[in-house]
């Protein structure tokens, strides 16, 4: 699935000239994640890596008095329930992307241990490829559990603040802008992750063969689809047709544990980062 731009998008193009330069450091932040890809295991790490940047940004935005006051302030109106609601729901998106990946990892290893043990597992193998199998098709309808959560987000309408002031509006399109960025950036790890639609029929996985074996990619979507993840799921398949050697397959499964393990590295260092703006958030509004 190629990334989307997020129907919450929301962007204000020009700051008011006295605005705090945290303001500006944010804005800097989105305009690099929103100009880079998200194509490969590679540059979404970097992405990831961005957003934690971003989100360090956020933290110290609000740890100013006038952000604190504008909250205090809003505290009655929709904007800031809006703004306290999406924290909680980039930390399910983080939560979910975090579950997939460790999901993922440890049958992965399963594999991985019973293939070194060669002789004789024969039958073992079998039988831990069907539980990876099925282990993706729990992570695939978690995936798209979380994504249909996340359109659901988008849609919903966007609150401006009742006192018209320009510097309370421009802090609230940059924390909104943040949200959308970091929802679109989860959206495309979890469809990196969950790959194509699961091929049910030997046809499909063909399809997905040629794709993978093949000199050139045609389009965005295919290059997302032949990822480390989707590049196991068809190893694992043409090993149980005998179409693949066990070689093959393990240095397949080789490229997924180093690219599982840079994402599950981001990832937890968002999560605390995600973590301490929710925090922020609600102590501001508790205070």
């Amino acid at each position: 699935m190629a990334a989307s731009k997020s129907n919450f998008h929301v962007r204000s193009n020009s700051l008011p000239s006295k605005s705090h330069p945290l303001l500006q450091q944010c804005k800097d932040h989105l305009v690099r994640l929103e100009s880079s890809d998200a194509a490969s295991s590679s540059s979404l790490n970097h992405k990831l890596s961005g957003l934690e940047d971003l989100h360090e940004c956020v933290e110290k935005l609000l740890q100013l008095p006038s952000t604190q006051q504008a909250f205090v302030h809003g505290s009655k109106e929709q904007w800031v329930d809006q703004l306290v609601d999406g924290s909680l729901s980039l930390l399910d998106l983080c939560s979910a992307a975090k579950d997939a990946v460790l999901h993922t990892k440890e049958c992965a290893r399963e594999i991985q241990s019973i293939m070194r043990r060669r002789r004789g597992a024969e039958v073992s193998l079998e039988s831990q490829i069907r539980k990876y199998s099925a282990s993706r098709k729990v992570v695939k309808k978690a995936i798209r559990k979380a994504l249909h959560t996340l359109n659901g987000v988008e849609t919903k309408s966007s609150f401006s603040p009742s006192n018209n002031d320009n510097e309370t509006a421009a802090l609230i399109s940059v924390l909104r802008e943040v949200e959308a960025v970091t929802h679109a950036v989860f959206q495309s790890l979890l469809s990196f992750i969950s790959g194509p639609k699961e091929q049910t029929k030997l046809g499909g996985w063909t399809l997905v063969s040629n794709i993978l074996h093949s000199k050139r990619v045609g389009s965005e979507e295919e290059a997302q689809h032949v990822n480390e993840f989707t590049k196991v799921d068809v190893a694992l398949h043409s090993l149980m047709g005998h179409e693949m050697k066990i070689e093959n397959v393990q240095s397949e499964l080789k490229n997924l544990e180093l690219c599982v393990q840079d994402f599950e590295e981001r990832l937890d260092c968002l999560f605390r980062r995600l973590i301490k703006t929710r925090v922020s958030f609600l102590n501001i509004l508790n205070n």
